[in-house]
């Protein structure tokens, strides 16, 4: 449950909302019930591309289209909705009149994509948008009736089948949906003006579930969380509109009042000014992450009803920052040249990374990386930045030496040093009393003053100029190597 809201439950709530409805982004997608018609109104693509129109040209069967200005996303609508109840579900989309034609030809086409389950803590929007993911209902078939959608049409009775590419079929087939289930359905119509004169049209639920109990079939009390899923956006994104005239209370809305927590750790932080009718939008720029709260006044001024109290979460990610490299204490005693590193990233994103040019991995930790320069390149997996390769350069030590003038292992020296400026290695006993200072050049032969030290653990630490790039050395957790004669 999400959002504190006061409201009273009239019977014009049942009933069509003159204030037709449309989100046209995914993320903020409107949580819609089965109770009641939803009337939408359909004009261009919002404020983000959920398909990259340069690079994702279809996701199932909707496609980019031959027009040139086209891309999947032409007028399009976002709801979501979660099953309240096992069964069959489906809807119907009617294109509806506008501007005195009493014919429409709206070409209505949609997509379904899921099933999500909302405790996997999943972007479900960048699931549907990484070109990877394929709808699991899709119709972009020419509508040769004013509907289309999932089921059976209601005007020529024909029956929803798989899509098929010229079948004409403007039907699909029912979806089996279990309890908790989360589905987004994306609504497209295929027109290119973008002239500021929205297409109408309106969407109602059907199916044996939805028959039995439209209260049930899906669980209304998503849409009293009506500002939707938490949402991860990109630092560069365009502003996100939260909307309360979404909410059940409908047209009874008096006022919207509009509060954040930007740490989200329970503590309210300020009350925010919202904008359009009543103040029931509010428009949140980066990088202002918070769980953000909407309070809604009714005019009937009925006793306020706590329907949800838990927010929205919007976090905002930038392109990731690399803030360093260490080097684990599983470096192999029996290949010295062997290292394990961990990349430390600023930042509470998902990512994924590649390093020298290999294949990505989720798993920030490598094995068997050699000394010296190395790249590495680190991907946000919510979509907001890729860096250029990362230069980070691998000081590796042997863990240990034998200085018996066998000309194997004789002397002891930092690997991969000669790359730094100036560099400076420091050899200490346990005691911490200096034995030797070297450079890039040569090594140690375990003597202090001509002496032979003995078989036990030293301890070192090196010092170096940074160069003007900036170079990123990846650091090493414990500093100590062994002498064994």
């Amino acid at each position: 449950m999400r959002t504190l809201i006061c409201v009273f439950y009239c019977l014009f709530l049942f009933a069509w909302n003159s204030n037709a409805q449309n989100s046209p982004d995914c993320r903020t997608a409107i949580p819609v019930c089965a109770d009641q018609p939803i009337m939408g109104l359909a004009d261009g693509a919002g404020d983000i591309d959920d398909f990259d129109p340069e690079l994702i040209r279809q996701t199932g069967c909707l496609e980019k289209g031959s027009v040139s200005s086209a891309n999947i996303e032409n007028n399009t609508s976002w709801f979501v909705f979660r099953a309240g109840t096992g069964g069959q579900v489906g809807f119907d989309i009617e294109a509806l009149p506008t501007g005195g034609n009493s014919n429409p030809t709206a070409e209505w086409d949609f997509a379904v994509y899921g099933p999500y389950e909302e405790t996997g803590g999943q972007n479900f929007c960048t699931i549907i948008g990484d070109g990877l993911s394929e709808p699991i209902r899709c119709n972009y078939e020419v509508n040769n009736t004013n509907f289309t959608g999932v089921g059976v049409n209601p005007e020529n009775g024909q029956e929803g089948a798989p899509f098929l590419i010229g079948s004409q079929n403007t039907y699909d087939e029912w979806l089996d949906v279990q309890p908790g289930e989360i589905y987004y359905i994306l609504i497209n119509n295929f027109n290119t003006n973008f002239d500021g004169n929205p297409e109408p049209y309106m969407l109602t639920f059907t199916g044996s579930s939805v028959q039995d109990n439209q209260n049930t079939a899906l669980d209304c009390t998503l849409r009293d969380e009506f500002l939707g899923f938490d949402i991860d956006a990109c630092e560069n994104d365009p502003d996100i509109t939260l909307s309360a005239l979404s909410s059940p209370a409908g047209s009874d809305i008096a006022s919207v009042e509009w509060t954040v927590d930007y740490e989200n750790d329970g503590t309210v932080d300020a009350t925010l000014a919202g904008s359009g009718p009543f103040g029931a939008e509010l428009v949140v720029s980066s990088p202002n992450s918070g769980r953000y709260f909407a309070t809604i006044t009714t005019v009937s001024g009925t006793p306020p009803t706590v329907a949800d109290v838990g927010g929205i979460l919007i976090t905002f990610y930038g392109v990731p920052i690399l803030d360093s490299v260490d080097i684990l204490d599983t470096n192999l005693a029996i290949d010295p040249d062997a290292n394990n590193v961990e990349f430390i990233v600023a930042g509470n994103s998902d990512y994924e990374f590649s390093v020298n040019g290999g294949a990505f991995q989720d798993n920030p930790i490598f094995l068997n990386i050699p000394p010296g320069l190395n790249t590495v390149i680190i991907n946000d997996k919510n979509g907001c930045g890729t860096t250029e390769p990362i230069e980070f350069l691998v000081v590796a030590y042997p863990k240990f030496f034998t200085p018996n003038a066998d000309g194997i292992n004789d002397l002891w020296n930092i690997k991969g040093i000669e790359t730094l400026s100036n560099p400076v290695v420091f050899i200490f006993d346990r005691y911490g009393k200096l034995l030797k200072q070297l450079n890039s050049i040569g090594g140690w032969d375990g003597t202090f003053n001509g002496r032979p030290m003995p078989s036990t653990d030293y301890w070192f630490r090196f010092e170096y100029e940074e160069d003007d790039a900036g170079l990123l050395v990846a650091k090493t957790r414990k500093t100590h190597f062994t002498l064994k004669r």
